[in-house]
């Protein structure tokens, strides 16, 4: 598997991406999901990255320049079909190392409550993020919940 950036003239690209903000959309409440469409992925302060078997687009995931020192990820997703691959865990390890490369102190993240979001949830607490405040633009709800991961 390898990381490289992500290529939005890439169809795998654009068909998982759309997997992804389908997903969202069915599993989360009227205006609670936050992932980023095609056009908040060109921000200019965001980096996109995929994972790659070969010719095969295993994982997407991003990380959003919030302040020189605060990044939060988004719209990270692997393919059903190669869920527990290591896929994920290759993406998050790769923005996370973006990010101490880019001197950030902290990663945060929003994401949501309930089953689907169990797997995600167990990966990011996995890697040291923990559960507090809401950040930026965000305002709490029972559905939706942040986690952060100081970097020092």
């Amino acid at each position: 598997m390898i990381v490289k950036p992500g290529d939005f003239a890439d169809p795998q690209i654009l068909d998982l991406l759309r997997l992804h903000l389908q997903g969202m959309a069915d599993t989360s409440p009227p205006g609670h999901s936050f992932a980023l469409d095609l056009s908040g992925l060109k921000d200019p302060a965001v980096t996109f990255l995929s994972v790659w078997d070969g010719d095969t687009l295993l994982a997407i995931g991003a990380i959003k320049e919030l302040a020189p020192d605060h990044g939060e990820l988004k719209s990270m997703r692997t393919r059903t079909d190669r869920l527990r691959s290591g896929a994920g865990t290759l993406m998050l390890t790769a923005l996370l190392s973006l990010a101490k490369d880019r001197n950030y102190r902290r990663v945060s993240l929003e994401t949501g409550s309930g089953g689907p979001f169990e797997p995600a949830l167990a990966l990011y607490r996995k890697h040291g993020f923990r559960e507090g405040e809401a950040f930026a633009d965000y305002v709490g709800s029972d559905f939706n919940q942040f986690l952060h991961l100081d970097l020092g």
